[in-house]
C-alpha cells in the first residue's frame, strides 16, 4: 500500500483530477465480492487507529479531494473506509510522518528535485519507494537517494523470490529471499587457528 504519493507541480492539478476520477472507481466491502476493490482493515485495533486518522481530516483542515468521512461502524457492519485522497497536506501532518495502514493517499506537490528526495527520505519508515517518470536517466538518478529497501521505477511492488527484499530504518533489518535472505537461514561457523604457541 503506497503512503505518500509526491507528484510534480507542473502536473498536479491534472494528475490529482485524474487520480481521483479513477479512485472513485474503487468499490469497498468484503473481500467475497469479486467486484470489491477495497476491503476491511484488519483488526479493531488498526481500524480504531485508521478512524483516528479520518478524525484528523476535518479537525486539522485537511483538504479532501476525495472521501474523508469517518464511517460509522454499526453502519458499515465491518472495519471499512471509503478510499480518501487528501490535497497537498502540511509536510508536517500525521497523515504524511505516519503509516495510516489504510485506505487514505496524501498527495503533496514538489518542483525541487533534491527537495523532494529530502523530503521522501524524512520518515522513519523504509520499505518501498518508487520513482515514475519519462526520464528514466534522472528517475534512476533519484531512485538511487531513496533510503528504503526496494526501489522501482516506474512501477510498484514488483518482486521475485531471487531477488532480496527488505526495509531500511523502522521497516526492517536483514532481508528475505536472495541469496542474502537464504544466509539469514544458515549456521555460520568461524574456525581459528593459532599458527604460533
Amino acid at each position: 500500500m503506497i503512503k505518500r504519493l509526491y507528484v510534480h507541480s507542473s502536473i498536479y492539478d491534472k494528475f490529482l483530477a485524474a487520480f481521483v476520477a479513477h479512485t472513485k472507481n474503487f468499490k469497498t466491502g468484503p473481500g467475497t465480492d469479486p467486484d470489491n476493490f477495497v476491503g476491511p482493515v484488519q483488526n479493531s485495533m488498526q481500524y480504531e487507529k485508521v478512524h483516528d486518522m479520518y478524525s484528523q481530516i476535518e479537525k486539522k483542515g485537511w483538504k479532501s479531494a476525495l472521501g474523508g468521512q469517518v464511517p460509522d461502524l454499526q453502519a458499515t457492519k465491518g472495519y471499512f473506509f471509503e478510499p480518501t485522497v487528501i490535497d497537498n497536506p502540511p509536510e508536517d501532518s500525521r497523515i504524511v510522518t505516519e503509516e495510516p495502514f489504510g485506505p487514505i493517499l496524501p498527495l503533496l506537490k514538489w518542483s525541487d528535485e533534491d527537495e523532494v528526495i529530502a523530503r521522501a527520505n524524512d520518515t522513519k519508515m523504509g520499505l518501498g519507494a518508487s520513482v515514475w517518470s519519462n526520464d528514466i536517466e534522472r528517475a534512476t538518478r533519484m531512485a538511487k537517494q531513496l533510503e528504503a529497501g526496494s526501489v522501482w521505477i516506474n512501477s510498484h511492488f514488483d518482486v521475485a523470490p531471487g531477488v532480496p527484499f527488505g526495509g531500511h530504518k523502522w521497516s526492517g533489518i536483514g532481508t528475505e529471499w536472495g541469496t542474502a535472505g537464504l544466509k539469514s537461514y544458515c549456521n555460520s561457523q568461524s574456525l581459528w587457528l593459532k599458527k604460533k604457541v
